[in-house]
């Protein structure tokens, strides 16, 4: 068994006894938690030289083999990073989580979520196989949702979980789909293989429909416009959720999709404009957005919806200065944003707010906490010497090269910057520093495990700033080589001398002070409502039309056809089965009429008139003892059918089962009120069309069946060896009995549960006797 795979059950088997751990450790239980997520990247820290040298480490073990589905994974430079980022970061939400959450009745519950999840995103970047990423892919959709929804007696926090739920979902769906057909184009479930097929599959007729599902996906789970509007109402989760999910994990997921399909999918217009326009407008809009609220963790969303955004441009833009700021901006951006939600969080926590307008004079009170968010605010603003400001160069660089439309990319990117620097100084600044303004709690500096997170965070943010040459020529060389589907080294530096991208970096700085100081005026203006209402109230009005109409028409479906009644459900099924089936076989398969009438002996023809007359005496019989000879009768002369062609085995059943039926049909008769004739109507007219009309496909079936020989292997198979493997000599029981055990023992099964239903119907009635109707 590989060490990813042990490392991703490890976390699941910690997660599953954390809650037991909870009950004993209390509030120590934190601490031990993290040790293992910490133990896990100290691991893969001690693979640096080997994955950034080149090495694609590979495994694999058969999960469904016949379905080329198997528990493949494997380590290159953009899961490495991913890796390193999910267990580094995980083991600082963890610290912070048992002092935010210090206390709460359910925090045994909320380690349980949160390192479910953590697996599951440890199985999404490391699966190197379609279907595997796809479990894990919806298993940290269904985490996010217990995590989302933990204040699950709050209405916001359990609609904003099931809004997730369904629009990730959705995509997963869609993803779902793309991979199949990715996986017939390509001739593999494996991506390692998938990686080397790219030209196949891009010259495939499936190709363009492969795009938009795994896109589909993608968009979904990165919140990509217009499907944004889920990640800002996902901050009704506790703030640990937010910092990890939101910012550092999850909603990255597609944009690790988006990397890794990049080699298989790009390269193409169709992926090129799509992904980059989609990517560029996301950026814009959601800079702009943040500043429309007053909530740091609204504040904080919107502008992550804005570097999803960039990072989905940069993705479709696709040449080596795209590749690369991509690379380092997924690590700066979860440095710092990952650091500015625990701040966040601790401000909320300290203060009983969030509302930016409400604070002031923090700086005092809480020294760490505003080091950590000056630090990581910095990063955020791209000011030198942050990791932050050579991302942000390197983004400018990108959409200067973009060759196609370089003028609008970088007006959108300038654009956004401008909006994310004011943000970063409203997150960063405004709470710390001016006047002292009261708050509902008294602040004080948070306990150790909430301040700690930021301030490593915000430090690295720093130290890979001023020491770029520690991942530039390692790290972030290969992860960008992994994106772009060939081997390139890139070097980082802080200074590239005066040229257009530094221009632009002052620029944007300055102008977004400016939007700084003017935020107020300009949050409350005409023009950002009005950029509010559409951009984000309409997409999600449109979601939540598009949820009632499906409860709607549910609705009318289910008034339509459950309407109680068992004749109506048997009607409706008979008759769809009716035109499905018959269209089917008048428009595939000819019908051969019978020849030879002659042949039929005289008998036969007594027993067909004999089975009619018993069928239409069953239903104009005017007493129950009458309808139910007239069942039997019918039910007898079919046995004697099957003695006529030889089938005693099916004759003595067919007699068994009458037998009973007659005996039990008789036994309750007598408890069942005297049958009143009903005069014909139009739903007996309907009654007697579907009938005929079911009776008469079924003999066309047959008729059609018997007009060809049928493969004779399977035949032949079972007269070979049902004596020989299963020692019988009747070749119907040993199939029933042998080769087809688990068939009959599902019957069986299902004949037991009705028994055992029917048992506890006649129990229940004997206990309630004066009960009329029992549903």
């Amino acid at each position: 068994m590989s060490f990813m795979l042990i490392s991703i059950l490890s976390i699941f088997g910690l997660a599953l006894g954390a809650p037991v751990l909870h009950k004993y450790l209390k509030e120590n239980t934190g601490y031990v938690l993290a040790l293992l997520p910490l133990g896990i990247f100290a691991y893969f820290l001690s693979l640096f030289p080997t994955i950034t040298g080149g090495t694609i480490i590979r495994t694999s073990m058969p999960w469904f083999g016949g379905l080329d589905v198997n528990l493949s994974f494997f380590l290159d430079g953009l899961s490495y990073l991913f890796v390193l980022l999910i267990t580094g970061i995980g083991t600082l939400i963890v610290l912070y989580a048992s002092g935010y959450l210090k206390g709460h009745q359910f925090l045994g519950r909320f380690y349980l979520s949160l390192l479910l999840f953590m697996a599951s995103m440890l199985g999404v970047v490391l699966s190197d196989n379609l279907i595997t990423l796809f479990v894990f892919w919806e298993l940290t959709s269904f985490t996010s949702y217990l995590l989302i929804g933990f204040n699950h007696e709050n209405p916001k926090s359990r609609r904003s979980a099931l809004q997730a739920l369904l629009v990730t979902g959705t995509g997963g769906l869609a993803l779902l789909a793309g991979a199949v057909l990715m996986a017939i184009a390509g001739g593999s479930m494996e991506i390692s293989v998938l990686l080397t097929e790219g030209d196949v599959i891009r010259d495939h007729a499936l190709y363009l429909p492969i795009m938009i599902l795994v896109l589909a996906g993608a968009f979904t789970k990165s919140a990509q416009f217009p499907f944004h509007f889920w990640l800002p109402n996902a901050m009704e989760a506790p703030t640990p959720v937010s910092a990890y999910l939101h910012s550092a994990t999850m909603v990255k997921a597609g944009i690790y999709l988006m990397a890794r399909m990049n080699p298989i999918l790009g390269g193409t217009d169709p992926w090129l404009y799509t992904v980059t326009i989609i990517g560029a407008v996301t950026m814009v809009v959601g800079a702009w957005l943040a500043l429309c609220y007053t909530d740091l963790k609204q504040i904080l969303a919107h502008s992550t919806i804005m570097a999803l955004g960039t990072l989905t441009m940069l993705i479709g833009m696709g040449h080596p200065y795209a590749v690369e700021a991509a690379g380092l901006f997924i690590l700066g951006h979860s440095f710092y944003k990952g650091a500015l939600f625990m701040v966040a969080g601790t401000i909320d926590h300290e203060t009983g707010t969030r509302n930016a307008t409400l604070l002031g004079g923090l700086a005092k009170l809480m020294p760490i906490t505003a080091f950590g968010a000056a630090l990581a605010a910095l990063s955020m603003s791209g000011i030198v010497p942050f990791v932050g400001f050579i991302a942000k160069e390197l983004v400018y660089e990108a959409a200067l090269g973009f060759e196609a439309i370089a003028i609008v990319m970088i007006v959108f990117a300038v654009m956004a910057n401008i909006a994310v620097v004011a943000s970063a100084g409203i997150v960063a600044i405004r709470p710390f520093y001016g006047e002292f303004k009261e708050t509902p709690k008294k602040a004080h500096e948070a306990p150790w495990t909430m301040w700690i997170g930021p301030a490593t965070l915000g430090g690295l943010s720093l130290l890979l700033g001023l020491l770029p040459w520690l991942i530039d020529e390692s790290l972030i060389s290969a992860t960008a080589s992994a994106i772009g589907g060939e081997t390139a080294v890139f070097e980082l530096a802080l200074w590239h001398g005066f040229n257009l991208a530094l221009g632009l970096s002052v620029l944007t700085l300055l102008a977004g002070v400016l939007v700084y100081l003017y935020w107020d005026p300009i949050r409350e203006s005409l023009a950002m409502r009005s950029f509010n209402t559409v951009l984000s109230n309409m997409p999600e009005n449109g979601y939540d039309h598009t949820v009632a109409g499906m409860l709607k028409f549910a609705g009318w479906q289910t008034r339509l056809f459950q309407s109680g009644y068992l004749r109506y459900y048997i009607g409706t099924m008979v008759s769809i089965m009716v035109i499905a089936v018959g269209y089917t076989l008048f428009s595939k398969a000819s019908v051969p009429w019978p020849t030879g009438w002659a042949e039929i002996a005289y008998y036969e023809w007594v027993l067909a008139g004999l089975i009619l007359f018993a069928g239409f005496a069953s239903i104009k019989a005017k007493t129950g003892l009458g309808a139910i000879i007239s069942l039997g009768v019918l039910g007898f002369s079919v046995a004697l059918i099957f003695i006529l062609y030889s089938a005693p085995d099916l004759a003595l059943t067919q007699i068994l089962v009458e037998t009973l039926t007659v005996i039990l049909f008789a036994l309750v008769l007598v408890h069942l009120p005297n049958l009143k004739p009903e005069p014909a109507d139009a739903g007996t007219f309907s009654d007697a069309v579907i009938a005929i009309s079911a009776g008469g496909l079924m003999t066309m079936l047959m008729l059609a069946a018997l007009s060809f020989e049928l493969d004779p292997f399977i035949s032949e198979y079972y007269a070979e060896n049902s004596y020989t493997l299963a020692h019988g000599k009747n070749i119907v029981n040993v199939i029933l009995v042998d080769f087809r055990a688990l068939d009959t023992l599902g019957e069986v099964t299902v004949l037991a549960v009705a028994g055992i239903g029917i048992f506890s119907l006649i129990k229940l009635f004997r206990a309630n006797p004066k009960k009329e109707n029992i549903k």
